[in-house]
Formats: C-alpha cells, sequence, structure tokens
C-alpha cells in the first residue's frame, strides 16, 4: 500500500477513535482496507446524481458539496463537506444516492469500497457503531437546514450556516482565531441558503454593516461570535462535535 493510502487510513482511523475508543483489532482491520485516493479538480464531479455508488467517501483536503438538480438547471446544495468528513455513508445501505458530489475547491478524497466496508462493520460492532453514529449526525444537520430554509430570514440563515461552518472548522483545527476558509462564492451560499446572489450580497453587505464578519480574500472573519450566534439562534448540539460549545 502506498504512503498517501497509509495516511489516508491512519487519518480515518483518528477520526474514528477521536469519537469512541476504537481496540487495536478495530484500527488493524481498517487499515486492511483498500483504498484509492484521488486529486480532484475545483467542480470536479465525485458521484453524479443516481448512479450506481460503489464507494464511501473520506475527505483528506479541501471542500465538496453535495446538491440535488432540477430539470432547468437550478440546484440546491444540500450539505458542504470539509476534511474529516464522510458525506455518503448512506450508500452502504442504498445503492444509488439521491445527490451528487461536486469539488467545490481542489479536494483530495480517500474511496472506500462499499463491499468491503460491508464486511468490516459486519464483523466489528464498535467500527459499526461509530459509523452510523456519523450517518446521524449528517441527518442531524439536514434537520438543521430545513429548518433554516423554511423558518429563518435571510440574515438567520447566513448567520447560521457561517457559524456552522466555524464550529465545523474550529473542532477540526481548521480555524486561525475567528477567522476561516470561505471558498464559497456569493452563487455557491445562494444555491445552499434558497437566495438570489443578488439578496446574498445585501445580506452579506448588512453583517458587514452590524461589525459581525469581515469577508477578504477567501476568509472569513467572525469578529462578534456572540452577536452572531444571537442572530442566528445558533445551538451547535445537532453537530455533536468534542467540546463544540469551545468551538461555536
Amino acid at each position: 500500500m502506498s504512503a498517501p493510502q497509509n495516511a489516508a487510513l491512519d487519518r480515518l482511523i483518528r477520526k474514528l477513535d477521536g469519537i469512541t475508543g476504537l481496540s487495536d483489532a478495530d484500527k488493524q482491520a481498517i487499515r486492511g482496507l483498500p483504498v484509492t485516493v484521488k486529486s480532484i479538480g475545483p467542480s470536479g464531479v465525485i458521484l453524479r446524481e443516481s448512479d450506481p455508488s460503489l464507494y464511501c467517501c473520506f475527505i483528506l483536503d479541501g471542500w465538496t458539496y453535495c446538491q440535488q438538480s432540477l430539470k432547468d438547471g437550478r440546484r440546491q446544495v444540500v450539505s458542504i463537506h470539509v476534511p474529516g468528513d464522510m458525506p455518503d455513508l448512506q450508500g452502504l445501505h442504498l445503492p444509488a444516492p439521491d445527490f451528487g458530489m461536486v469539488a467545490l475547491t481542489g479536494a483530495t478524497v480517500a474511496f472506500l469500497p462499499h463491499t468491503e466496508l460491508r464486511a468490516l462493520v459486519a464483523a466489528f460492532p464498535t467500527v459499526a457503531a461509530v459509523l452510523w453514529r456519523e450517518t446521524l449526525i449528517t441527518a442531524a444537520t439536514h434537520r438543521a437546514w430545513i429548518t433554516g430554509l423554511g423558518r429563518r430570514d435571510a440574515q438567520g440563515r447566513l448567520a447560521h450556516l457561517f457559524c456552522e461552518l466555524y464550529a465545523r472548522l474550529a473542532a477540526a483545527g481548521l480555524n486561525d482565531g475567528d477567522t476561516i476558509p470561505m471558498p464559497l462564492r456569493q452563487t455557491d451560499i445562494a444555491d445552499v441558503l434558497g437566495l438570489t446572489s443578488v439578496h446574498v450580497n445585501r445580506v452579506m453587505r448588512d453583517l458587514r454593516t452590524e461589525n459581525l464578519v469581515r469577508l477578504r480574500n477567501r476568509r472569513l472573519e467572525i469578529q462578534d461570535r456572540p452577536a452572531l450566534r444571537a442572530l442566528a439562534e445558533f445551538n451547535p448540539h445537532y453537530l455533536h462535535l468534542p467540546n463544540a460549545s469551545a468551538h461555536s
């Protein structure tokens, strides 16, 4: 097995071990998984909507997103994924995905075959439990997004998105104090929040005017986290992150 493949599995083990302690046997079994590591350019397709799915993905570097598309070309971004995420564990049980997955930035992705993952979870219940937990957190995040789309105003939606991304990136050690990477363009944010790009521009201007956030050179600085959380009514509980309150 090559160095990138070994490194990918070591990162997966660290992630899962940090959630629930893995036994030496669990870790050894994960190290035995076949894995393919690929670099994917910005806007590269990782998974096509409704195509047969044979692999689960583990994001090693970069940002990806999942989307559902309409016949007229419009899309709804249904999730955003950062390093350490496993976006499509549902594929272990649902063979044809109801979403597509695309690289937002250049991304490095590890592909784990369903057949070997199914054998692993059948033989190692702790691994099965932690992967099931990740699937449930994905579902909880979807519910939080649905609530935002249905009941928050535009400012609340954008504030909630920024709070969530900050919490997730900070928990993964990918923040620089109150600053995080922000590769999302206005069109991407519009497709996440169900708004137009023009509306996103106005709301972003309002948040800047209120000294809540500052966006510069693809980096987002949260200038007043308590005020932004209050605007968003953000409670990080649904993310089930370690020390979530410290990062929200």
